[in-house]
């Protein structure tokens, strides 16, 4: 396999995983009953954290170390500023949901929740494309073998994280809408964005490692912010020691992942 298809192989191989992970959905019966919503919702948002974590803030960190002691500002205003953006979506899809005719307040207040969730999600794949990209951008323009040995690493590695992430979409979809090729569309998007970064990542290798620290603490404030409002109290809502363990589960399984192949 020559350098080019190999690049192509690792920037979609990463969207493959997700597409895999999602199609759990399909061996889920129709109906959810409590228990299963709170595991559902802490096992997502032990991922959540657990990725956020692992996956974007400590490598944020690492990739701003040039700062010195001022290595924290990216990661710090990027948390903030992941977290105001579904602030904004909020407002935005509250906007657009208060002129729809058909739809009751909870169902408008669990679509507000859904879609902040998605958001959140999508945008998280946003700077792990970028950061496979980067990788086979740079064994390109170096044309080592050692560095497309270690791109293809990376992008092993974050497919194999990717499975329980499309899962963790697909699901909680599913609880909202019943719909399993809808849940499972939905779960396979939320990773299309990582192919399309990781090629742009490639044509701009040399440059994009400046931007890199805030678009991960960006998207790390952005899932944590809804994993901490609307996640957790969902899974905590009717049987909170299920939902805790649930997350609890969640977070070790993306913490081995995310350090086992990191």
């Amino acid at each position: 396999m020559n350098n080019t298809l190999l690049t192509a192989f690792g920037c979609l191989i990463i969207f493959v995983a997700t597409t895999f992970g999602a199609l759990i959905v399909f061996f889920f019966k129709k109906d959810f009953n409590k228990k299963v919503n709170s595991i559902i919702c802490g096992f997502s948002s032990g991922i959540m954290i657990a990725a956020s974590i692992w996956g974007l803030i400590m490598p944020a960190l690492s990739q701003s170390e040039n700062m010195g002691k001022w290595s924290f500002l990216p990661v710090a205003i990027g948390l903030v500023v992941g977290a105001l953006f579904l602030v904004v979506v909020d407002i935005v899809v509250n906007k657009i949901n208060s002129k729809s005719k058909t739809g009751e307040l909870e169902g408008t207040i669990a679509k507000n929740k859904l879609t902040r969730f998605v958001v959140a999600f999508t945008f998280h794949n946003i700077p792990e494309g970028m950061a496979v990209g980067f990788a086979f951008g740079t064994a390109l323009n170096s044309g080592e073998a050692s560095s497309f040995i270690a791109a293809m690493g990376i992008a092993i590695g974050i497919a194999i994280q990717n499975i329980p992430e499309g899962m963790a979409v697909a699901l909680p979809v599913y609880k909202h809408t019943g719909k399993k090729g809808f849940s499972f569309l939905i779960g396979m998007l939320s990773g299309i964005v990582e192919p399309i970064f990781a090629f742009v990542g490639v044509m701009l290798a040399s440059k994009i490692s400046v931007l890199l620290p805030w678009l991960l603490a960006f998207s790390a404030g952005s899932m944590l912010f809804v994993s901490f409002e609307d996640l957790i109290p969902e899974a905590n809502e009717t049987y909170p020691k299920l939902g805790t363990w649930a997350l609890m589960v969640g977070f070790i399984v993306m913490m081995i992942l995310d350090i086992a192949l990191g």
